[in-house]
Parts: C-alpha cells; structure tokens; sequence
C-alpha cells in the first residue's frame, strides 16, 4: 500500500493552493456566464462605483438608512428578493387587509410576442370616470379587464384633450444599450409608472408617481417636480423587454397629459421621452371582442379582486340592518296562520280604478309607505349642499342658519329687549358699506335720532342736542347753518331703518360724546352712518338696501368701545374749531322735537333725557370718524363696569384732547388692527327642545327632495300592532310563540278606512327553532264600511270588537296575501353594452349563490350587439334559469322589454322590468315578492343613482324619485293593463315609465313605493351606447 507523500505536499503547498483558487474562479465565472444566458447574474454585495470609488451610504428624509446608489443601481433582475416601492410603499400598503397576500388572480404567462408589435403599445381608456387619484380610477367598477375603448399608442405621451378619464397605458420597454436607467414621469393629474424586472406583469414594482390624493400635478416635461417622479437608477440590458404599466387618471380640470421619460444614469442627462423605437404591444387587440378578457394582463398595479383603503363611510345605510338577511330565516308554515285574525275586505280608499287621469299624472296618486324600524335610507351624507328635507328655503338657510331653533340663555338681570335681541338673526355686514381711504375727506353723514329704553346704569347726559332730522344732509361747511334746514340726503347705509314698521334700531355706531351741559333732554341713541351714499334729490325714492329689512332689534344705550377712522396726516387745527360748536349746544325747541319725532313713521316716544350731538357738517378734517362694527358686543352681554370707565374717559377729555391722543397714538406705532375684532362670548348657552322633522312630512309622493329617505314610523304604534298580532297569535297556538323582535313593519295609511301593515317579526317556537314571520294585516277604523263591489264580492262579517275603548282591530285583509315561491323574471333589453352585460351576469349569478334561490330567470333581449356575443355570455354565466331573446333593428326600450315580457309563459309570475347598470342587494327577490301580489299590488322600488367616481362602498348621489322605470308587476296585470307602448315609444324612450304608471293605476292597482337599501344606479357613460359612434373611425370597441 503506497504512502501519501506528506513531504512533497508541505513542500509543494503554495502550488497547490494557487491551483485550488485558480479552479474556484473558474467555476464562479462559468456559473455566472450560465446565469447570464438564463436572465439572472450574481448579486454584487461591494458597494464600489464605476470609477473604483467607494460609495458613502446616505439617509432619506424619514432618517432611514438607505442603500449606496450602486446597489440602487445593479439590475433589479440580479436579486430574488422584493424591491420596496417609493416612499416606503410596498403591496400591503397600496392594497391593504391582506390583498397583497391573497391568491390574486396575476399573469405570470405572457402571450407569444410578435417582432411586427414594435412601435406601439397598448391603451386602455376607462371614460367618464371623476377624480384625480389612480385610487380613483382603481374603484371603476370595469377596471382593468372593461375599459370603454382599446387602442394603441406610438409613443409614451399622451394627451387625449378630454376629461374626466383614465388611461391604462401598458406592453414592453426595449433598452437601446446595457447600462443603468432612469425613469420619470410628468402628468395632470395623478399617474403611477410601473416597471418589471422581466416580461411577467406578475413581477411589476412601483418606481414612480405624481400624487396620490388626486391635488398634485406637473406641466408637461416638468419631470422634476415630485421626489417621487424619479426613480431609482434600474440596469437594464439590450437583448431583454421589460413589461411596464402606466396609470393616468385626469378630472374635469387642467391640461390633461401623461408622458414617461429615461435618461442614463450619468451626471448632467435630461429625461428624454420614450419613443416608439423602444416599446412594443403586450398583444394585438384589434379582433378581439369586448368581453374577451382572458388575454388582459393583471399586475400589482391592475388586477381584479385588490381591495383599496377604505374608511369607515358616513352613510348610514351601509350599516348592517337585520332586514338584509331576514330572508334566510325560514318562514312560518300559513297553515299555522289561519283563523288567528278575522277575515275583511279590503278596499283602500286611495285607489283611483276607472279614474281619469291626465297625461303622466299618475305620479301625484301614488302614495308612500312608513316605515320601523329607522332604515337609515335618508342620505344624510348628501345634505352638506342640499338640505330640502329641513322644508327651510336656502336662501335662508344660507344666511341665517338654524338659529331659529334655538332660545338663547340670557344672564342675570338682564331685560326682555336682551331676549329680543338673541331671537335677531345676523347681519352680514358689506365691506362696500365702509369708508375707504380716498372717502375720509368726503362729509360725515347725518346722525339719525332712534328711541332707546333709559340706561340702566352710569349718569345721564346733561347737554341739550340739536336733533337731526332723517334723511337730511348736511350743508357746506362754511356758512354754517342748523341741520333742518340742510339739503335732503338718503344713504344706502341702514336705510331700511328709517322704513321699518316698528323702529328698532340695529345700532352700528354712535356719535362721539360732546362735553357734558347744564341742561339735560331726554336720551336718545344715535346712528353714526359707517359710508357716505349717493347723494340724491329730495324728491327722489329712498334707495334699497343691499338686504332685505330685519325687524327691529331692542338695545340698552349703554357705551360701546369705538373703533377711530382715521384721516391722512394734517396740520394741527386751532382750539378755536371745535367740533362742539354753539348749535350743537343749543336747545332744541320741543315743538321742532316733536316734529322730528313724528317725521318718522311709527317713531316710539320718548323716555329719557336726550344725548347730545355734534354739528354733522363739519368735514371729516374736523373731527375722527367714530363707527362700531362688532355686532357679537351688541347682542352679547357686557361685563359690570365695563364701558363706564370709558364713558367717563369720553366725557371728561375734550376733542381737542382725542386728537393729541390720536396723534400720539399714531406716534407710538401703527396700531394692530384698523378695525377692532369681534368679542366672541363663549359663554353663550341656549334653549333647545326635540325637534322631530318627520312629523313635517307627508306620504305624498314627494317628487322635490332627493335625499330624504323612507317615512318613519312612530314606534309606539308598530309596537302596538305587533303587540295585537302576538296577542291573537298566542291565543290561537296556546303561547306557542314568543317574540324575539320587531324587524320591520311596513304601513299604508287610508284616513278614512283604515291601514295597512306588512308585519315582519323574528319569533321563537318553544322547542324549535327561529321563524319569520311576514304578513299583511290591516288595522280597520270602527265603523268604516268597505264593500268589495269590484270584484262582486260581499264583505264579511266584520268581527266583534273586543276592546272596551273601542279602538281599530286587526284583520287579515283578503286576497292580499304575497307568494315565497313565485317566479321572478328580470327583463332586460341590451345593446353593444358588452362590459354592462358581463357586471350585470356577474351580479345575477353572486346572488344566486349568495342567496341559494333559483326561482328566478334572467331574459335578454339583444339588438344585435357587435361587441360581444350576449348568448355564449349566458351560457356560461351560471344562472338557475335564463332567456335569450334577438332583435333587429335600433334599440327601442319599450319593445324589448315588451317582448321579454312575452316570452314568460307563466301568467302567474312576476316580471321585473330592469335596467342594465343596477347594483341589486341580497334580499332584492325577497321584496320583489314581498310588494307583488296579484290583482292588488305592483312594486317600484326607489333606486339611488350614483354620482360620477362613486361605487357601492362609497355611495354618493340621490335618490331616483321620478323614475318608474324599475317596476315588478304580475304578468297577468301587466297583460291586463295592456303592456308597455310601443307604438308612440318606438324610436325614443323616456317617460314610457310614466305612461304605464297611468294605466296601472287606473286599472285599480297600488304601487308600492320604497326606497331599498343598498339598491344602486351605477354612474355610466353613454358614449358609445346604442351603437353611437364617434365621428372619428378608429379600430376601439365601446361598450
């Protein structure tokens, strides 16, 4: 056995190790060439440049530590790990409650590309859609796999010069060479650029984005604005495509464009825009039907079944509500029913058989039910502009609010006038009404004489006044002479004061107090008016004021702080020149006051010494302007003390001395404020009772407000007809029963005869289970005498009255009993609506499962849609039962759903007259049955019509009040009332709806009018629908 040559090894040994890593470098080169040819390289961990250089680490702005820019650099294909998206946005974060991580529905299967794709790429055009955000494009209800239009683009620039839209833009990037790459992209309003490491849309990362609340936009080639425009650097290679994705979504406003740029990732290059050299098709489109689908891509960025952030809505009908699934409790036998109330007949006195009715006045006869408990079917989310359930008139609301409701707390020791003066609404003051620097040279107004009650506090004044008359206006200043005598003067300022009916005063300002006399006249409070008007001829009218006029508003004469309107710096005036002049001290003889007094109409008396004023024609050079702007110090209370200090301060300083205070004042500094801030008194308490504004309204068909919801029923009278009916029932069945709750209950009121209730009560069997039940009673007023001559049929005996009061008893009302098992029949009449048909299909079959009914058909009526074929799309939908059925011709709503309506062979099943963009709920069969009965009752449901950028989760919009055109009747009436139009209603449609609704009432039957939760009118466009086409040919398919 031969020995191992240990010391030809320790003497050949560093030999052998050169040998060894010679080896390893060969084996890594090889397996990093193999991987090359395969797509995938080895990730290289040093973080070095081009140049050798090392590169330092950097923080972004959030103090994370970010990676050196070469390894933002290296290509995105070299590592297996996930890349975080930009500004930390990863999967869950764009698709939250575990989207991310559900099986989503992704194409990692790329279809066979074509060399002829180059140049173009594919687009997706999703229309009439509002919003800004991609978020917003992401909740259209086709997004991705329906757009409106698919076509192709040739470059990565667009601008359609349209609005409201969003683009989904998407095919392959072919670099020109190898090397590192940055992207960006610019757009108005929001748009998101994704990019893929290979061809597998799967793989799509988020790289760049303008926006994400729908408010950011760029200019075009503005590829700079954002941080999050620019990508980070990603290497690319020439002999490889790179899927991509571009989102756009644009609103009604701005210049609508999208465009994405690349530059080298080299210091100094501009982003240039990708051309059509480097892009090329996903696929080819072009004979591709619109409801082939298959082919689509669904990445990250658009597939089905992500879930966007939602928060919690502010519409109360998307609160659960026991009504939705009370259908799935499994309802009481109706042999356990009979005998527990007394036959009666019912013939309501509402109902206008072989009554004529006008044209389309059908709608003033129907009639609208109550309903318990609270549906929340008001959209109270929608009344922040509309407020028309409050019965108020805007225009009021707008200006005065609810304050009428509310009785203001008024403090201690305060009078009666405080009171009046917080029922006042508020005054808007104009700032048109104010003087303006160039008008304080201009002449005061007249001071108009107001009557006031006596001041509870603090001396009267003591100096007489020369009383001015209203409306006059002051004389030159030079001669002077006394007031009356001045030319007549109307001021659009508090003109209305002057022509109220009673004179109560809204006090704006006051004069500036005189120096204090010998002699004292009764208090009067004066209005100093804030802006000169127009002057205008004695004989000419009073002008309007810019309001209507307010009542009068009661105010203590106590002083006010003044706000000074100060003039342009001037000389300093004599001593001589006061403002108080001999006129302003002599008395007034009282029969010149009495006329004054009575110069105004309605002028109340007077009760105290009078204030007195200064000569009003004087020019503002003379004396400051003195005006009171703060109308929350009016009608506010005032602190104890307050004022007085002032009144004395007033009092005791001459004017002389407020213009060295005014120039001293204008020394020291410029003031804070030229006008003074309103005194907010926080401390303000009011007097409210329960305002019930149901009880306002009336179960007319109220066609003027669009956001109430159903009427509410009082809860004592549903409790005590349930009451009643657990009464007879237990007494029939011995306490079998007992009541869990009370889930809805459903009144018709007839004032004469008596109403009708739909009872629908969860009870609990003893030693069983939980039943339903849902029966129509009627709650007959003692005697009211119905006869059931229409159908030749006497009345029954009605039953004894048991209660000693003698209040209405329960009866069952005859044949007005509604079938659990009758057939239901949606018709609907289509045309090149082939995203619609597919949603609508899609519904029908959810709710099949959701609900395990299949007593129900679906009947198509196709006018020879070219978009798709509508029979395959049934055939494999998985409906329990459908029809469909082929016209020629224009699309005519009348005729289809006329024959739809033939095509059902049972006379004794209902027909639901349909349209083809309704979101329906769960338990939409269970009412269509519950208000369909034969020979009694139709039903047409109120639908809410979405806005535009609303969906079912986020619902925004009104209710459907004028609309017919949902309506479930029993075939047999429909056939007996002679079906819809079609002769006057061939070549248009609209009001076809209405022209029904005449002959269904005069043929004797109710309409049931409700508004049904969760029951949608999706938004749609109607470009493009029954087959109208754009004036410009193209190769796009709408739907």
């Amino acid at each position: 056995m031969p020995r191992l040559p240990v010391k030809k090894i320790r003497k050949q040994m560093k030999l052998l190790l050169l040998l060894l890593l010679l080896s390893c470098a060969a084996w890594l080169t090889y397996v990093h060439l193999g991987l090359v040819r395969q797509g995938r390289a080895l990730r290289q961990r040093l973080g070095y440049g081009r140049d050798g250089e090392k590169l330092t680490s950097v923080t972004d702005g959030r103090g994370v530590h970010a990676a050196p820019s070469t390894q933002r650099a290296e290509d995105s294909s070299e590592s297996r790990e996930e890349e975080q998206a930009p500004e930390g946005q990863d999967l869950d974060m764009l698709f939250p409650a575990g989207a991310g991580k559900l099986p989503l529905n992704f194409t990692h299967q790329t279809p066979p590309w074509r060399e002829e794709y180059k140049g173009q790429v594919n687009l997706h055009v999703f229309e009439d859609w509002c919003g800004g955000a991609v978020g917003h494009l992401r909740r259209n209800l086709h997004f991705p796999l329906f757009p409106h239009t698919r076509t192709t683009v040739k470059k990565l620039a667009v601008s359609p010069k349209w609005k409201n839209y969003g683009l989904r833009i998407f095919g392959f990037i072919h670099p020109a060479r190898d090397g590192d790459v940055q992207f960006s992209v610019a757009s108005d309003d929001n748009s998101e650029f994704w990019l893929s490491p290979d061809e597998s849309p799967a793989a799509a990362q988020l790289v760049a984005f303008v926006g994400k609340t729908g408010s950011e936009w760029t200019a075009p080639g503005e590829f700079t604005k954002f941080s999050s425009q620019v990508s980070k650097p990603r290497r690319l290679m020439a002999s490889r495509r790179y899927y991509f994705e571009l989102l756009h979504k644009q609103d009604d406003r701005g210049s609508d464009h999208v465009e994405v740029g690349w530059r080298a990732f080299l210091p100094g290059l501009k982003f240039e825009v990708i051309s059509s050299a480097h892009i090329s098709l996903y696929t080819d489109e072009s004979a591709l039907k619109m409801d082939h689908v298959a082919h689509v891509p669904q990445s990250p960025a658009s597939h089905v079944g992500g879930r966007l952030p939602q928060e919690d809505t502010s519409a109360d009908m998307l609160r659960p509500d026991p009504r939705d699934t009370f259908f799935l409790t499994p309802r009481m036998e109706s042999s356990s029913l009979e005998n527990v109330l007394e036959p009666c007949a019912y013939a309501p006195t509402y109902v206008v058989k072989d009554f004529p009715i006008a044209r389309y006045q059908g709608l003033q006869f129907v009639y609208l039910s109550f309903v318990y408990p609270n549906d929340y079917t008001r959209l109270t989310h929608m009344e922040t502009d509309n407020k028309c359930f409050y019965r108020e008139s805007p225009l009021y609301l707008e200006r005065f609010g609810f304050y009428k409701y509310m009785k203001m707390d008024k403090e201690e020791g305060d009078e009666d006038e405080e009171e009046e003066v917080q029922r006042r609404a508020f005054l808007f003051l104009n700032p048109d009404d104010f003087l303006d620097d160039e008008d304080e040279g201009e002449l005061l107004d007249s001071l108009e004489p107001t009557e006031a009650a006596p001041s509870r506090s603090g001396p009267p004044s003591s100096a007489p006044a020369v009383h001015a008359e209203p409306g006059a206006t002051p004389a030159p200043p030079t001669p002077p002479r006394p007031r009356d005598e001045g030319t007549p003067r109307h001021s659009r300022a508090l003109s209305w004061a002057s022509r109220a009916a009673r004179p109560l005063p809204l006090f704006l300002g006051r004069a500036p107090p005189p120096r204090p006399a010998a002699e004292q006249q009764p208090p009067k409070v004066y209005v100093t008016r804030v802006r000169p008007g127009q002057r205008a001829s004695p004989r000419a009218p009073a002008p309007r004021a810019p309001w209507p006029p307010f009542p009068g508003v009661f105010l203590h004469p106590r002083p006010l702080p003044r706000v000074q309107l100060r003039a342009p710096p001037r000389p300093p005036r004599p001593h001589g020149r006061r403002t108080g002049g001999p006129q302003a001290t002599q008395p007034r003889p009282p029969a010149r006051a009495q006329a004054t007094q009575g110069g105004q109409e309605g002028q109340a008396r007077t009760l105290g010494p009078a204030v007195p004023t200064v000569d009003s024609n004087l020019s503002s050079e003379a004396r400051p302007v003195t005006s009171f702007l703060s109308l929350s110090q009016v009608s506010g209370p005032q602190l104890p003390g307050e004022g007085e200090e002032e009144e004395e301060g007033e009092d005791d300083g001459a004017p002389g001395d407020e213009a060295a205070s005014e120039d001293s004042e204008e020394a020291a500094g410029p003031a804070l404020g030229r006008w003074r801030e309103d005194a907010i008194d926080w401390q303000r308490t009011f007097s409210v009772g329960a305002v019930d504004f149901e009880l306002l309204r009336s179960d007319w068909n109220d066609l003027r407000c669009n956001v109430s919801g159903n009427l509410q029923l009082p809860e004592a009278e549903a409790v005590d007809v349930a009451a009643q009916y657990m009464e007879r029932l237990n007494a029939r069945h011995g306490g079998r029963f007992a009541l869990l709750r009370i889930v809805n209950v459903e009144k018709r009121r007839d004032s004469a005869r008596g109403s009708r209730f739909l009872l629908e009560l969860e009870l609990q069997e003893r030693g069983g289970g939980r039943l339903r039940l849902s029966e129509y009673v009627f709650l007959r007023l003692p005697g009211a005498h119905v006869g059931d001559a229409d159908r030749g049929s006497p009345e029954p005996a009605p039953a004894a009255s048991v209660r000693p009061d003698g209040r209405p008893e329960l009866c069952r009302p005859l044949r007005l009993a509604w079938r659990q098992d009758v057939m239901v029949h949606f018709i609907v009449p289509v045309k090149n609506q082939a995203r619609w048909v597919a949603q609508f299909l899609a519904d029908m079959a959810a709710l099949h499962a959701r609900t395990g009914d299949s007593r129900f058909s679906v009947v198509l009526v196709d006018f020879e849609s070219e978009d798709m074929d509508v029979e395959r799309a049934l055939r494999t939908a998985r409906l329990p039962r459908y029809q469909y059925l082929r016209r020629t011709g224009n699309f005519e709503r009348s005729a289809g759903l006329q024959a739809g309506v033939d095509a059902v062979e049972d006379a004794s099943s209902i027909v639901f007259l349909c349209d083809l963009h309704i979101h329906f709920p769960p338990n939409i069969l269970d009412g269509i049955r519950k208000h369909c009965v034969e020979g009694r009752l139709a039903f047409a449901p109120v639908v809410m019509r979405l806005s535009c950028g609303s969906s079912p989760r986020d619902p925004h919009g009104y209710w459907e009040v004028n609309g017919f055109g949902l309506f479930g009747i029993y075939k047999s009436d429909f056939d007996r009332v002679g079906g819809m139009n079609t002769e006057e209603f061939r070549d248009q449609w609209g009001g076809e709806d209405w022209e029904l609704l005449d002959r269904v009432l005069q043929a004797g039957l109710e309409v049931e009018r409700l508004r049904l939760r969760n029951f949608y009118h999706h938004y749609h466009s109607k470009r493009g629908m029954w087959s109208v086409r754009s004036r410009k040919g193209s190769h796009t398919g709408a739907s």
